[in-house]
């Protein structure tokens, strides 16, 4: 779980909910018609942009990177690919035979060295995953930023609706709250979308792509090591670019006996 995620979200909805209650109740920032307005024409604009199995996956991902912290620190890949690298040398490429990780491009990657694929094949091969996962994160990201920017501009329109009605009814003194409540609420709504939703989540799937980025790379390169039969130390030597300097401590793999 990417507890700082979850906590900001909950922040910042807490802390506009108790600005709310500070005079006023819950019932008063109700307003079911401006809520159906931000709401249904956000949604509306997102599937004019985007179609619709990009929503849901963009959706899907979101929910399943941005709140999870499942990618692993790239000190932690440089200790266990120079674990692998100490089996190669030790039991040549199909001593990873039976070797498990939890890391998938990485167990993709020892699967393809041991199917005994030329080293060519293999970088190829994981170029075009590291590719096509990047790209589901870009649409995923550019499917929170349409809304982040949808969001506001439906709750403008949704204000104009409101004052429209109201001008229409300045005889009727009756009608004028309601009118005015959709004309500002629909402001509120489409803000709080935009600023504490779909824009903050946008901005880490660019950082959780960033991540898988980096850690893929590693792999990939780490990978190219272990089929040229390259010294393990000279590989966590290479390796460490990837890490900042405070944490290139206890990278190398132990002294072979």
């Amino acid at each position: 779980m990417d507890i700082l995620t979850l906590v900001g979200l909950l922040a910042g909805i807490l802390i506009v909910v108790l600005a709310m209650l500070a005079n006023a109740t819950v019932i008063t920032f109700l307003n079911l018609p401006g809520l159906a307005i931000v709401l249904g024409g956000t949604f509306a604009v997102t599937l004019i942009k985007f179609r619709m199995p990009s929503v849901v996956s963009a959706f899907r991902l979101a929910f399943r990177t941005a709140f999870t912290d499942r990618l692993p620190r790239p000190a932690e890949l440089i200790r266990e690919v120079g674990v692998l690298a100490r089996v190669v040398r030790k039991e040549g490429i199909l001593g990873l035979e039976n070797h498990e990780t939890d890391d998938e491009f990485l167990q993709k990657a020892i699967n393809l060295c041991v199917d005994g694929h030329p080293p060519e094949l293999v970088e190829e091969a994981l170029l075009q995953e590291t590719q096509q996962t990047a790209e589901r994160y870009e649409v995923a990201e550019r499917v929170f930023r349409g809304i982040g920017e949808s969001a506001p501009a439906i709750g403008m329109l949704g204000t104009l609706v409101g004052l429209v009605q109201m001008l229409n009814t300045l005889d009727d003194p009756s009608s004028i709250g309601p009118a005015m409540a959709i004309a500002l609420l629909t402001t509120l709504y489409g803000a709080f979308i935009a600023q504490l939703i779909a824009l903050p989540l946008a901005d880490k799937l660019q950082l959780k792509a960033e991540d898988d980025s980096r850690n893929q790379m590693l792999i990939i390169t780490s990978i190219k090591s272990i089929m040229r039969g390259e010294n393990p130390r000279v590989m966590t030597e290479l390796l460490s670019s990837y890490v900042t300097p405070e944490h290139r401590t206890n990278l190398e793999p132990e002294r072979e006996a």
